[in-house]
């Protein structure tokens, strides 16, 4: 075999392998699955090295079939695990929101807290969240108080789905992200905050939550969620995190 053709098919081999050892850490139920898998595989091939055939038959068709029904039911996870390895395309540079936008974004929080309106505005920085909004309606529209108070009012189209910010525009409403699958979270967590969280694991995103059980204020900033019900304390993370 040419030199030349023995180190590409290494390269390839290694690429591959890089690529699931990194998928399978990225994600703590598909490393499970990796495990269980691996497992089964080694499994069979004792059953086959010692000519037990109708199980080894048997496993055959598990280590073959195995991987097709994990794609499928584990969907969700694997694009997460996927998110998690490339971590969405960046922008050379994101856009500053003025201090009037950061003052609109804490007035209008708090207004949405006052009224126990539930509530998910996501801040993009460096990672984009084009492929977020592309799911969503539209809006390229100057941020307000009045304006995001109105989108997440209940009964109104959008108020279910997530607001996010470029700069000093709603790029959009409407979003869905992916919900988070942290264990180390209360179980009772509402999947607004699940997945506020979700994408603050994948991007390097804010995203403030209001709760409308509560009306308590959190961010979810790097898979971290933190309760923010001080207004003087969530502007000073808003203008950190946008200048």
């Amino acid at each position: 075999m040419p030199i030349w053709k023995f180190i590409i098919e290494l390269y390839v081999v290694f690429v591959i392998v890089l690529f699931l050892i990194k998928a399978l850490i990225s994600h703590r139920k598909i490393l499970s699955l990796g495990i269980i898998y691996l497992v089964i595989f080694i499994l069979y091939q004792i059953l086959e090295y010692v000519d037990i055939t109708h199980a080894a038959s048997i496993m055959k068709s598990v280590v073959s079939w195995l991987p097709i029904a994990v794609i499928i039911i584990m969907a969700p996870e694997i694009r997460r695990g996927l998110d998690l390895i490339w971590k969405k395309e960046l922008k050379p540079m994101f856009l500053i929101g003025s201090d009037q936008t950061k003052e609109n974004i804490v007035n209008a929080t708090f207004e949405l807290s006052k009224q126990n309106i539930g509530a998910l505005i996501t801040i993009e920085k460096h990672n984009t969240l084009d492929q977020y909004a592309e799911k969503a309606i539209t809006m390229n529209s100057e941020v307000s108080k009045e304006l995001l108070v109105n989108i997440f009012t209940p009964l109104t189209p959008l108020h279910d789905g997530a607001v996010i910010i470029r700069g000093d525009k709603i790029l959009c409403a409407g979003a869905y992200f992916v919900l988070t699958e942290n264990d180390n979270y209360d179980k009772s967590m509402g999947s607004r905050h699940r997945a506020g969280l979700g994408i603050s694991e994948v991007t390097d995103s804010l995203t403030i939550l209001v709760s409308e059980e509560t009306g308590d204020v959190s961010i979810a900033v790097e898979g971290i969620l933190l309760k923010m019900n001080d207004r003087e304390k969530l502007s000073e993370y808003i203008n950190m995190f946008m200048k």
